[in-house]
């Protein structure tokens, strides 16, 4: 109002602060933009209701990067509202605390003259969301124990979380999850074994361990824990395989070349070790040359006339058919008794004359017998056929014990004798092969098991036999009981194996011969003895199968040990698994035994050898004329024979490739087909010079001729080359026909069949020869890289030939047919220049050419050379009957009579060409 009397103007005045409370209290969830404040925000002004000095226009926040912002709601009320402006994340700001105003609307609308309360202070704390999961502090987690404790904790693992508060960043529980492991784990990640672990059991576990955060999160990764047992020192042999594979033909082969005695620290005062070789499943024992008997006993140096009381069964030895054999171990004859079984030996075999001096000898499997009193088990028996009941002598075993009897027929002294000799052995029972030779020297008679001499611990005395004229029976694998029964029949049946059983009458085997008959071709070495320890000890059993080492230092053992090999000199062994036993004992310092060193078992492996093939070429054919047949020599069938042996080694199929090898052989069988020979008017031999120098001998019938003994390829085409046929009455027969096999380790091994026809015609026409597809090799071992050799692969290897080695082969027969073609082509050149000059001399009408059957090997390795002469062909002739057999020329063997019969033949050639007939020889001529 104006006190003057002029207009009087009213304005709103803004008179009051706005109002706030001091302080407020907020939380927001993380990740979220509302904020709960308590008290709420409101701010009041004493201007309301006065439009905008009364109203709240604003709250503002003072502080540095706080990411929240005021908002009014309802200016009227004072109502506000605080949000976060930008994410919070409690990870990285647990709380915040800023400064708030609030403002009023001023004056007027224009804002102006507002006014702002006193500064209030907001503390927000910001609550977690539970959105991390644990995370282990290591990738992995490894530890080790000692096998047989029970620890408290293993190890420790530990897990982290980064949410911010403790409910969810804490973790509250660990978990294995690998189910059935020995192992627990708690709260605080500690691992423990729940039972006493093994080495032996298990050498090392791996388990997988998960956590949780106290809000049950669940880790996105388990962890792998790695947990070794460690053995406790146990004292025994280390560093050693349980399977050493062998190679054959590789000599001798250390089995633990890093085997050493673990002895935990204490003081020794010795060591034995024993390292046993087991080969009773082999064959007769171990790896022994599988040549037949008389084979063996040649090789040996045995003396000759021994009488084979088991030989194979065969039209000739027809005694044995009816007994069970075991001929799947390796070609080993074995015979197989069990207790029903015998066998009466024909009279014409049993040796007649046994004097004061003889020998038996068998291999025997023999096994504990039934029953308490057990009967008495006859391997070789002599008794009365009939009447009567009297064994004249006999060799059984009753009760472990093996006995002799020998009853000598009644002289001028009627008087006791020595009759029944006994002796105990473990041997006889133990179900192993051994060995056994009798040696009689009346009244001694001595006992060989494994080469080992043997007195019998019992002789009893009998009266002598008194002569008769009853005839005697002699029988294998029981007694025959002829007379004192109502129906003669076999008694004492023997159970067990036998082989190789002979008697030799009128000599007694040296102990030499004895060892060689019986010895392993495989066994237990020690390799480089001179760097073995002085104080090492060593000693073999006689078969090298048993071998055992002392010494006083654990070095100087470990050393030797090392040392020990296997070696196998056959040269293909019987393939298999051979077992060791290693058993060892360790001496202390006043203490007998101080630790137990555990039994070690492993086995040699010995790898199939490559198996030979035994290939015999030569002439298929043979045209002779009669006249030949007819004189004092006859004709030499096989002159122009050749033996080679291939094996295929580890090439690929496609190198065609095999190798020559050298072996030896041990029996040529030539059996004549058809109509066996008419004595009174052909022949088959082989003149005893032609055998000898070699370890050979042989018997012929009417069926054809067997060379024997164990001798190389070279001696058996020798001697198979001095063959003789003969027929001084060719005119009854136009030809002959001849089979040829030839065996090596008693027929594991055989050759092809090789037949051979003999053709004799009565006039004079040209001799002509068919001859094999194959020339014949070099009998010295090399390598042969050439397309002939493909046929030595084995039938089952090329029937499987994969589709490479199909192209090689292929290649190998289209470089054979270019090859034969050359050949040809030089043939028929030569043969022109040659046929100018005989021209004249070939006109006799009397001349018959057999054109048919000419096959002519072509040797492609041969230099052309077109100069040939037919003068020079004669020339060769001579030169070639002097070429080298084998490796040596006929002239430096020994084969005297050989090169006399060639010389007559030669003589009786050149006799025929002054004849003026065309009669070559064809056999001597090379293209």
């Amino acid at each position: 109002s104006a006190a003057t009397g002029g207009q009087s103007i009213t304005h709103p005045v803004n008179k009051h602060k706005p109002w706030i409370e001091t302080s407020y209290h907020g939380v927001i969830t993380e990740n979220m933009d509302t904020v709960l404040l308590d008290p709420p925000l409101v701010a009041l002004d004493k201007d309301a209701p006065v439009p905008y000095a009364g109203e709240i226009c604003a709250f503002k926040i003072y502080g540095q990067d706080v990411p929240f912002e005021a908002v009014v709601l309802n200016r009227t009320s004072g109502e506000g509202v605080l949000r976060a402006s930008s994410s919070v994340d409690c990870e990285i700001q647990k709380e915040y605390t800023f400064i708030i105003q609030a403002y009023d609307c001023g004056a007027g609308p224009s804002g102006a003259d507002w006014k702002k309360s006193h500064k209030a202070v907001v503390h927000i704390q910001v609550d977690d969301v539970n959105e991390f999961s644990p995370v282990f502090r290591e990738p992995l987690y490894k530890a080790s124990v000692i096998e047989g404790k029970i620890y408290d904790s293993i190890l420790q693992v530990e897990a982290w979380d980064q949410d911010c508060s403790p409910q969810y960043s804490q973790i509250c529980n660990y978990e294995i999850v690998t189910a059935g492991t020995p192992f627990a784990i708690d709260r605080n990640g500690n691992i423990r074994n729940t039972e006493r672990l093994s080495y032996d059991k298990q050498q090392s576990y791996k388990i997988m361990v998960t956590a949780f955060d106290c809000g049950q999160k669940r880790a996105k990764e388990d962890v792998a824990v790695h947990i070794d047992v460690k053995p406790i020192c146990k004292p025994g042999w280390q560093g050693w395989n349980k399977r050493v594979d062998y190679e054959p033909g590789t000599g001798s082969k250390q089995l633990f070349p890093k085997m050493h005695l673990e002895t935990c620290g204490g003081p020794l005062s010795g060591v034995r070790a024993m390292v046993e070789l087991q080969t009773n499943h082999i064959g007769k024992g171990c790896d022994r040359e599988t040549y037949s008997e008389k084979s063996l006993q040649k090789l040996c140096g045995a003396a000759s006339g021994s009488t084979d009381l088991l030989p194979a069964p065969s039209p000739s030895t027809n005694w044995t058919a009816s007994l069970l054999t075991d001929s799947g171990r390796d070609s080993d004859l074995i015979y197989r008794f069990d207790g029903r079984q015998a066998a009466n030996v024909p009279d014409h075999v049993v040796p007649q004359n046994l004097t004061d001096q003889f020998t038996v000898a068998t291999w025997m499997k023999h096994g504990p017998s039934p029953g308490l009193r057990a009967e008495k088990e006859t391997l070789l028996c002599n008794s009365d056929k009939t009447e009567m009941n009297r064994h004249h002598y006999s060799l059984y075993v009753h009760n472990c014990r093996l006995v002799f009897l020998l009853r000598r027929d009644f002289t001028q002294v009627d008087t006791f004798r020595p009759a029944e000799f006994h002796w105990k052995l473990e041997q006889i029972c133990d179900k192993e092969w051994h060995y056994y030779v009798i040696n009689v020297e009346f009244p001694a008679v001595t006992l060989f098991v494994d080469g080992v001499t043997y007195e019998p611990y019992l002789v009893t005395d009998d009266w002598p036999i008194h002569t008769s004229k009853i005839d005697t029976q002699l029988t294998v694998g029981a007694c025959w009981q002829g007379g004192e029964v109502a129906t003669p029949r076999f008694t004492q049946y023997f159970h067990g194996s036998l082989s190789g059983l002979t008697i030799r009458p009128g000599r007694i085997e040296t102990q030499k011969v004895i060892s060689c008959l019986q010895a392993c071709k495989e066994g237990l070495d020690i390799n480089s003895l001179e760097s073995l320890a002085k104080d090492i000890k060593f000693h073999f059993n006689p078969a090298q199968s048993v071998l055992v080492v002392e010494g006083e230092d654990v070095d100087s053992i470990n050393t030797a040990m090392t040392k020990v090999s296997y070696i196998n000199s056959r040269q293909f062994p019987t393939p298999g698994l051979r077992r060791l036993h290693i058993t060892t004992t360790v001496q202390c310092f006043g203490e007998d035994t101080c630790l137990s060193i555990p039994d070690i078992k492993a086995v040699v492996m010995v790898l199939p050898p490559s198996e030979p093939r035994i290939t015999i070429t030569g002439s298929n054919r043979l045209v002779r004329p009669a006249s030949d047949l007819q004189g004092p020599l006859g004709v030499a069938p096989f002159k122009e024979l050749h033996i080679t042996s291939t094996v295929m080694k580890g090439d690929s199929f496609a190198t065609c490739t095999a190798y020559l090898v050298m072996h030896n052989l041990d029996y040529c069988d030539i059996l004549v087909i058809g109509e066996e020979l008419n004595p009174e008017r052909e022949s088959l031999e082989i003149h005893h010079n032609a055998l000898l120098g070699k370890h050979l001998d042989a018997t012929n019938s009417t069926s054809g001729i067997s060379i024997y003994g164990v001798d190389s390829m070279a001696h058996y085409e020798q001697a198979l080359r001095q063959v003789r046929y003969k027929n001084w009455r060719p005119a009854t027969l136009s030809d002959r026909r001849f089979r040829l096999t030839c065996s090596e380790l008693n027929g594991r091994y055989t050759s092809n069949e090789f037949n051979l026809e003999v053709s004799f015609v009565l006039h004079h026409s040209a001799p002509v020869e068919h001859v094999n597809h194959m020339a014949a090799q070099s009998q010295y071992m090399r390598p042969v890289h050439h397309p002939l050799m493909i046929h030595t692969f084995n039938s089952h290897m090329s029937g499987t030939a994969p589709p490479a080695a199909t192209v090689v082969i292929v290649v190998c027969i289209a470089a054979l047919v270019v090859i034969v073609v050359i050949g040809v082509y030089r043939i028929h050149t030569t043969h022109q220049e040659g046929s100018r000059e005989d021209e004249d001399e070939v006109k006799d009408p009397e001349v018959d050419w057999d054109n048919s059957a000419l096959t002519i090997t072509v040797n492609p390795m041969e230099a052309l050379d077109g100069g040939v002469k037919e003068e020079n062909r004669e020339e060769e002739e001579d030169e070639e009957d002097e070429e080298q057999v084998g490796g040596m020329t006929s002239a430096e063997s020994d084969n005297s009579d050989e090169d006399e019969e060639e010389e007559e033949e030669r003589e009786e050639v050149k006799k025929r060409k002054q004849r003026g007939k065309l009669e070559w020889d064809s056999s001597s001529i090379t293209y």
